[in-house]
This record gives structure tokens, C-alpha cells and sequence, in this order.
């Protein structure tokens, strides 16, 4: 794995990209248990905008946080302790807008949680396509605790993900919930014994994603994505939508060529 050359030297990220088109990135505030500060902001939008543009290479991202402790304890309060109301409104522009940019990212993203994800953490948690939980991690939505509310999408995704009942349950109480929990409500798809095991699953799932055809993957998360914002027939007709711009790509000629040639297919996104 090596650093990867084609984005800036981000100061709150750590960005390592495989041979396969897998992007690992690392929030990397161990110190503050990788907080969302202004910084991180600017830096995380920054992302999410040139793969949103042009993803390269990258055929799938592994998002996940560094030290052992946390995967991202959401905004950090230190940093707005004592704000202006002008300020903290800004700020949360930014984070509103790197919120959104990546939902709306166009390659798969998987969140490797390798720790507690509180907060804007676990909205960014839940931003992504799936995840995967180290088990000691916990996860939580405490905003109401602190006078304010999920602001980066959690009222949506949470609910989306558990149900509307078990979404105002844990947003209304702010209680935290285990990886156990997270699981069975259906929020998170594995929880591994420890870091190890975490990053290795998460590995072998995005790889196994990068080596499927790139326009193929990336038009299946748009009807998935937009589809479920509508009726089942709707959702349908922009199915076919997206399934038609795949039948006159090079990677499905090759797709169907490779298979009757019984060999592994070499996608170029084209």
C-alpha cells in the first residue's frame, strides 16, 4: 500500500491506496480521538469532491480512524467552546457541505469502525455505503445532550438504517449502543474481535468490490441510493435508466468476453 499521489497532503487525513484501486483513509486527530475540527472540514470535502469528480483509480474506499481508542468523536467542542454564533454557523456549512458531498460520493465507501463513533462520527459512520465494527466500539448520537441535534444527517441515515421507532429512541434519550446493537438493529454489517481482524475483513470486502466492474458498482449505488427516495416502480424505471448507460461501456464487452474466455476480466472504467 502507498501513499496516494494524486490528492493533496491533507493535514487531518492520511490517504494509502492499494494496487487494486482500494483507498484507505485514516482521520488522523488520535490526540482528540480523530474530533471533527474546522480543518478536518475543509479536508474531508476536499475529498469527497475530486473522487465525486474524477475517481481515477480508486474503485473503492476504506474510511476509518486512527489510534486504537476512537473512530471519530464528532465535532470537537474545544475548538467551538466559546464560538460566536456566525462562526459555529460557518462551520457547520462546511461540515454540512463534506456531509453531503459524500453521500452523494459516486464510489463505494465502507467505514472500518475501529472504535467509538459519537456524534458527527457516527453520522460519518453512517454516510457511508456499509461498515464494519470492531466490538468494544460504541456508537451514539448525544447531541441533545448538548443543546442542539444530529446535524449531519443522522436523523435521516439513523432511521433509514434501524427504523424511525429506534432512530427517536436513541437520538431522543442520546443514549450510547454497543456494536452488538448496532448489528442487530441492522445499522452495521460485522462486528470483529479487534483492529486486526477489522481492517482485514474490511480489506478483503473492498477489494473483492474493486475487482468488479467499476461503472457496474457505481451505477448500482445511484439507483440503490436514489431508488429507496421513492415508489417501487419509480425506483424501478431509474433502475433501467442506469442499467442502459452500462450496455455500451468497454467494461461490459469485456465483462461477457472475459467470461466466455474463462479468464478474469480487465475493467477500465470506459
Amino acid at each position: 500500500m502507498t501513499n496516494a499521489s494524486n490528492f493533496p497532503a491533507y493535514q487531518t487525513l492520511i490517504l494509502q491506496q492499494d494496487d487494486d484501486g482500494v483507498l484507505t483513509v485514516t482521520l488522523n486527530r488520535p490526540d482528540r480521538l480523530n474530533a471533527i475540527n474546522t480543518q478536518m472540514g475543509r479536508d474531508t470535502l476536499d475529498l469527497w469532491t475530486r473522487l465525486a469528480a474524477e475517481p481515477g483509480e480508486v474503485r473503492c474506499v476504506v474510511l476509518t480512524g486512527a489510534g486504537e481508542r476512537g473512530f471519530c468523536a464528532g465535532g470537537d467542542l474545544k475548538e467551538r467552546d466559546g464560538m460566536s454564533n456566525e462562526v459555529w454557523r460557518a462551520q457547520h456549512e462546511l461540515f454540512e457541505r463534506s456531509f453531503m458531498t459524500q453521500l452523494e460520493c459516486q464510489v463505494p465507501v465502507i467505514a472500518a469502525v475501529n472504535g467509538h463513533a459519537y456524534g458527527g462520527g457516527c453520522e460519518m459512520a453512517l454516510g457511508c455505503d456499509f461498515a464494519y465494527v470492531v466490538r468494544s466500539a460504541r456508537f451514539a448520537l448525544s447531541e441533545t445532550r448538548l443543546g442542539i441535534m444530529p446535524g449531519g444527517g443522522g436523523t435521516q441515515t439513523l432511521a433509514r438504517a434501524v427504523g424511525e421507532r429506534r432512530a427517536k429512541e436513541l437520538i431522543f434519550t442520546a443514549q450510547a449502543f454497543t456494536a452488538q446493537q448496532a448489528m442487530d438493529w441492522g445499522m452495521v454489517n460485522g462486528v470483529l474481535e479487534d483492529s486486526a481482524q477489522l481492517m482485514a475483513r474490511v480489506q478483503q470486502v473492498a477489494s473483492t468490490i474493486a475487482g468488479n466492474a467499476p461503472l457496474s458498482i457505481r451505477q448500482a449505488k445511484k439507483a440503490i441510493h436514489h431508488g429507496l427516495q421513492t415508489d417501487l416502480l419509480t425506483g424501478y424505471r431509474f433502475e433501467i435508466e442506469a442499467y442502459n448507460r452500462l450496455v455500451v461501456t468497454e467494461d461490459r464487452l469485456e465483462g461477457v468476453r472475459a467470461f466466455n474466455e474463462k479468464r478474469k476480466p480487465r475493467f477500465q472504467a470506459r
